[in-house]
């Protein structure tokens, strides 16, 4: 993924009001992001618990989507459906989206279980590992990780535009 500048973040969101886009809090490490290692951009929000973001590059700019997810909810085991990396005690989260446009007006929303601190490009890389209770053994190829990752974010991000 290519830089980005808080400018673009804001600009970028298909589900959420240009307001709140331009009040959402954009991290402050833009500077030192592994870019090179990241397949879309991702962060929670310190300033409001259960809430995330995730900015997608496509190729004609970048998709953001602001999220919500349940804080202290069950601590078990799962695995994140974007990146298949298994967290013990509570590390996947049911992430969910308003949907975009007229959808989106009536409350629609969509949903799926990712990383909770939106690390699935360097879990996937490899670049960080969860911490487990118990052996894991992954046997995945790393390009073949990298390219579900994307995969799996772009069906998302269709999903709520759907």
């Amino acid at each position: 993924m290519e830089p980005v500048t808080e400018r673009e973040i804001r600009a970028s969101f298909v589900n959420c009001s240009k307001g709140d886009a331009k009040r959402l809090t954009v991290p402050a490490d833009l500077d030192t992001r592994p870019w090179d290692d990241l397949d879309f951009l991702g962060w929670t929000d310190p300033g409001l618990p259960g809430r995330a973001y995730l900015v997608i590059p496509e190729a004609d700019g970048l998709a953001g989507i602001a999220l919500r997810y349940e804080t202290g909810g069950p601590r078990r085991s799962q695995m994140c459906t974007i990146c298949s990396t298994t967290h013990s005690n509570g590390g996947v989260v049911l992430m969910t989206a308003r949907k975009s446009g007229e959808a989106g007006r009536r409350g629609n929303t969509t949903g799926t279980y990712m990383c909770e601190d939106l690390s699935c490009s360097l879990y996937a890389r490899r670049k960080k590992t969860p911490t487990l209770g118990r052996a894991y053994r992954d046997d995945f190829d790393t390009d073949d990780r990298v390219r579900q990752v994307g995969q799996n974010v772009t069906a998302f991000l269709g999903r709520v535009r759907s």
